[in-house]
């Protein structure tokens, strides 16, 4: 389904039937629907109301993501992705208002949707297309790092007639390379106490990388189900599905961590005794090396609810693939369905 998606002052979200009136009047405007080839003009209201639900069939199907450009709960825009048959490319489409054309805001949007199609849908390509008579849109691109790649001929309902375009693509290596992953929050560090013993620092101990001592659970249900949470907006990684679980503070056990954690982001209550231990992670990750020990736990008390805003999942071990996960947690995929298979 079509998330909602935060991108500076502006909000990413699922077009709904409210916003009919607002799409038709900015769209029937000849400086916008020239520039989009599909849309006839004048643009009637009803194919504004057909298109929205369209969007919302394409979304439940996985076929593409269409998103209203909003600021200050005002629709402004609109911007999406059309996914290929093998769903490995997709196709960037978008519009705003005229009247703030100019002020950078769709660049803003396109950069969070392109990120969030490279990261979270796994896209290996991007393309895009902008006439040669829309110098705007071209620079849009451009900023985005895409790479223009050649031109080619399109035919225009609205001016009812082939224009030639501009063709335009971005991979995902050059995106990554460009924008590297955000890193994971490294852990506080409380200041040690001063010396006044002299001491012999050593290369070894300069180089030493940081550890981050983090603990997950597998919570399995009575059909085996395995609970996923995703990462909430704002938070590296934003969008991505992953066990719940959290740092492990100095003071505490892996075990007192993992129970601290699922109260705290799940209301519910574990017990030393219910927790198995697993497997575990141990990567680098950026400027830190992750420890993470895994823990599968069957019983517990009250219903997980997600109260730092997270959505959840229960997933089938087989269908555990189609949630992207940060890197370091794909190994465990294949660990749980040799378990629950």
């Amino acid at each position: 389904m079509t998330p909602e998606l935060k991108a500076a002052n502006l909000v990413l979200r699922p077009l709904t039937h409210e916003d009919t009136p607002h799409v038709h009047r900015l769209v029937n405007d000849w400086k916008v629907v020239r520039t989009l080839s599909s849309l006839p003009f004048p643009y009637p209201r009803d194919l504004a109301e057909k298109w929205i639900r369209s969007t919302q069939e394409d979304s439940q199907a996985g076929h593409a993501y269409h998103f209203a450009i909003t600021r200050e709960n005002i629709l402004i825009g609109a911007i999406g992705l059309v996914l290929s048959e093998d769903k490995k490319t997709a196709s960037l489409g978008y519009w705003i208002s005229p009247a703030l054309w100019g002020q950078g805001l769709t660049t803003v949007a396109a950069q969070r949707i392109i990120e969030w199609g490279f990261r979270f849908l796994k896209l290996e390509k991007i393309t895009a297309d902008a006439a040669i008579d829309n110098p705007a849109s071209c620079a849009v691109l451009k900023k985005l790092d895409f790479q223009e790649v050649g031109k080619s001929t399109r035919r225009f309902l609205s001016r009812g007639q082939n224009c030639e375009v501009t063709l335009f693509e971005l991979n995902r290596a050059r995106f990554l390379e460009l924008n590297p992953t955000p890193p994971l929050p490294i852990p506080e560090e409380k200041p040690k106490p001063v010396s006044t013993s002299p001491e012999v620092t050593t290369t070894h101990s300069l180089r030493k990388p940081k550890t981050l001592l983090v603990v997950a659970a597998a919570l399995l249900n009575l059909e085996n189900k395995i609970l996923l949470a995703q990462r909430p907006e704002g938070k590296p990684l934003a969008g991505l599905w992953e066990f719940p679980g959290g740092k492990v503070e100095i003071h505490e056990t892996p075990e007192q961590a993992l129970i601290r954690e699922m109260q705290e982001e799940l209301n519910i209550d574990l017990t030393a005794s219910c927790l198995a231990p697993f497997t575990f992670i141990s990567e680098n990750v950026g400027e830190f090396h992750l420890l993470m020990p895994l823990f599968v736990v069957r019983r517990w008390q009250g219903t997980p609810f997600p109260k730092e805003g997270q959505n959840l999942a229960w997933v089938n071990a087989a269908d555990l693939a189609k949630y992207p996960m940060p890197d370091p947690d794909l190994p465990l995929i294949p660990l749980f369905q040799e378990l629950l298979g």
